[in-house]
């Protein structure tokens, strides 16, 4: 006879004849599960070690879903270890965390739950988004939908409302292909920020992996259990998912919610923390010697096997078992660092999620940079695969400089600072980023994001104004790279209205025309202000949340939005899969010709002069299926009235103007190539070629 073996996954296995829980800890020396079932009294399960490994386990008979349960730990004494074993601990693999009351030191206490993970997805899978046609709309799950007056209000800013008709509708009707939606593992606000009477609002502070964060669920959910939030999510994906819609969760593997020394022990400090956060080299080892590349007080050390284990164990949870499409890693370079704390492209996290069988259709996009020494790696994560992305701050640097900045100073002194070569760099895919090899769509393009202005804000302030945030605007980038067009903050004076109007469709013009996937932020096409707050991860919701009442400015910023990704849609020449190599036919690349403002072909003087700011980029697809196309893309980046000559091109009749940041463009009539076009200011315009 063979012995069956034994499950021993983490956390709780209820598949078996008998239920049987598992805990990882390298330093334990003693492990005890604490379950309360209905009604009846605690339960202690001591577990045992299997020897010359750091698992603990042991069979838990009758427990059921809805019970609550912890762990007690106990262990050796020292400068990096938290032992206690008279506090409740959660469990890290736990797929339920409820709140169980307050201390008066730590704050809210919290206590795993085991939930029932059985749901019908109606036969309804994952829809197949290529990524050459995806737009991205980031979203905080509460701010997306909690002004929304089409919604029943006990559904505004929860997991139902964003699945919400008229939230999907909305999505629709802007283009957008995937959902990536701020954290959603369960979060806790950090300690200074309840002591003084604020909240975490964005979610980057994770209590466990494993469990969505309960107070994003409706009320009846919330009151029903963590089964039944469970459920509501999935819910959510389900329902997103018959839409078309991919779902991206944005995710914090880098640290935890128990801070630095004096933090809240809730988790894996008290079960094994000498052994999971990162410590710098001190002789002797001291309590306070945390090494922390988050700015978050510690950092999971992803070199010891357990912790990249549950990193690469959650992945594929949430994406085999909650069908979520990707992953936005939050300060991913701090999980590519290895046992000496330096970064490594080929560290073995990442070639676990890339070879992994269950993440081999998921969306990677990394934040490739944290705040620890050598820490910024934008271009560095080609080795996790050729499905990864990557966030482009400098694609949002250059285009907010090309855009305002300059504008800005063209204003001052007569003269912008720089020329038209960087933004042509950031509109064909920044390939002196990411290389030849690996493509425009390891880009995700952003001019705006969660963290920073709001793109009206962006257009409506010189300066940051966080001072709702208690740190006496101490706190938020000063490197904004804004423009208030005259006048800080809001303004009835319609030429800088007007003025900020224009500025905004040229950037997100810019954005979306652009080669690599393109990232919108929610409420940007609703012209959403957080009144120059470029910090608002502890501002309430009346300050924060999408606008969607019938403005006439967000309605037409909006209707340019949905437009330009029409268009995008439209033409393959705006989405290259790869570059092109001179001299070769490369299908799915895009050939590119490069004119001035005279129609002829752009002078080495023309790229880089400030006085040199107008391009004509004329695009043609390469494609590997389906009929050719061509597009022409004019950038005037001036304040200033210039005639430009449409180009002469092989095989073009004419060019016919479909999309404008002017208003009250002609978009009919056929121009025929060598005729002049004026440009009346600073702007981008697309025409198709016939």
């Amino acid at each position: 006879m063979h012995e069956t073996a034994i499950d021993h996954t983490p956390g709780f296995s209820l598949g078996g004849t008998v239920p049987r829980f598992t805990l990882r800890s390298a330093s334990a020396t003693d492990v005890v599960l604490v379950v309360q079932g209905a009604g009846g009294p605690p339960v202690r399960h001591p577990l045992d070690r299997v020897a010359g490994t750091d698992v603990w386990t042991a069979e838990v008979p009758g427990v059921a879903p809805g019970d609550r349960y912890h762990l007690l730990v106990d262990g050796p004494s020292g400068p990096r270890h938290e032992f206690d074993p008279g506090r409740p601990l959660l469990d890290p693999y736990a797929r339920g965390i409820a709140p169980t009351g307050s201390d008066e030191h730590d704050g809210p206490r919290w206590t795993s739950v085991v939930v029932d993970e059985e749901f019908d997805w109606g036969g309804v899978t994952k829809p197949q988004v290529p990524r050459d046609r995806a737009v991205v709309y980031e979203a905080n799950v509460r701010t997306l939908t909690a002004a929304n007056p089409h919604l029943p209000e006990h559904l505004r800013g929860t997991y139902a409302g964003v699945a919400h008709e008229s939230t999907i509708a909305h999505l629709h009707r802007i283009g957008v292909t995937t959902l990536e939606l701020l954290p959603v593992h369960a979060f806790d606000t950090e300690r200074w920020l309840r002591d003084a009477g604020r909240e975490n609002a964005w979610g980057y502070n994770t209590l466990g992996f494993f469990a969505p964060h309960a107070a994003h669920a409706s009320v009846p959910a919330q009151h029903e259990g963590a089964g039944a939030v469970l459920r509501e999510f999935k819910g959510m994906v389900r329902l997103l998912h018959e839409a078309g819609i991919q779902v991206v969760l944005d995710v914090v593997y880098n640290h935890t919610a128990e801070e630095g020394l004096g933090g809240p022990t809730t988790s894996l400090r008290g079960i094994d923390g000498a052994d999971r956060y990162r410590w710098a080299p001190t002789d002797p080892p001291r309590r306070d010697a945390y090494f922390d590349t988050t700015g978050c007080g510690n950092t999971l050390d992803t070199s010891v096997e357990a912790t990249a284990d549950l990193v690469v164990d959650s992945l594929v949870y949430w994406a085999r078992e909650v069908q979520v499409d990707g992953f936005r890693f939050d300060l991913m370079a701090a999980l590519a660092r290895d046992g000496e704390h330096r970064f490594d492209p080929s560290h073995p996290v990442l070639e676990r999620i890339r070879n992994h069988p269950d993440l081999q259709d998921t969306l990677v996009i990394a934040e490739p940079w944290d705040v620890g020494p050598d820490g910024w790696k934008t271009g560095a994560f080609g080795a996790a695969g050729p499905r990864t992305s990557e966030w482009n701050d400098g694609f949002r640097n250059t285009v907010r400089q090309f855009w305002l900045t300059d504008i800005a100073e063209e204003r001052r002194t007569g003269l912008p600072q720089t020329g038209i070569g960087a933004l042509a760099g950031a509109l064909t895919g920044s390939r002196h980023v990411f290389g030849a090899d690996r493509g425009p769509l390891a880009s995700v393009n952003f001019v705006t994001a969660h963290d920073g202005f709001t793109l009206l804000d962006l257009v409506s302030y010189d300066g940051k104004h966080n001072e709702a945030n208690g740190e006496d605007n101490r706190d938020g980038s000063n490197d904004n790279r804004s423009f208030n067009h005259g006048i800080e903050g809001d303004t009835a004076d319609r030429g800088v209205r007007a003025a900020r109007g224009r500025s905004m469709r040229n950037l997100v013009a810019t954005l979306v025309l652009s080669a690599g996937v393109p990232m919108l932020t929610a409420g940007d096409e609703r012209s959403r202000t957080q009144h120059g707050n470029n910090n608002a991860y502890v501002v309430s919701d009346d300050l924060t949340p999408v606008d969607w009442s019938d403005d006439e400015d967000a309605e037409a910023m909006t209707e340019a939005v949905a437009a330009l990704t029409r268009l995008r849609a439209a033409h393959p020449a705006l989405r290259p899969t790869r570059f092109g190599v001179d001299g070769q036919e490369t299908p799915g690349a895009s050939r590119m010709s490069w004119y001035g403002p005279d129609g002829h072909p752009m002078t080495v003087e023309g790229w880089d002069q400030p006085v040199h700011r107008a391009l004509q980029y004329f695009v043609a697809s390469t494609p590997e299926d389906g009929p050719s196309d061509r597009v022409l893309v004019v950038v005037h980046g001036s304040g200033r009235t210039r005639d430009l000559t449409l180009p002469v091109h092989e095989d073009v009749t004419g060019y016919r103007l479909a999309w404008s940041s002017e208003k009250h463009r002609d978009h009919e009539r056929l121009r025929p190539a060598g005729q002049v076009f004026t440009a009346y200011g600073p702007g981008i315009h697309l025409f198709e070629v016939a």
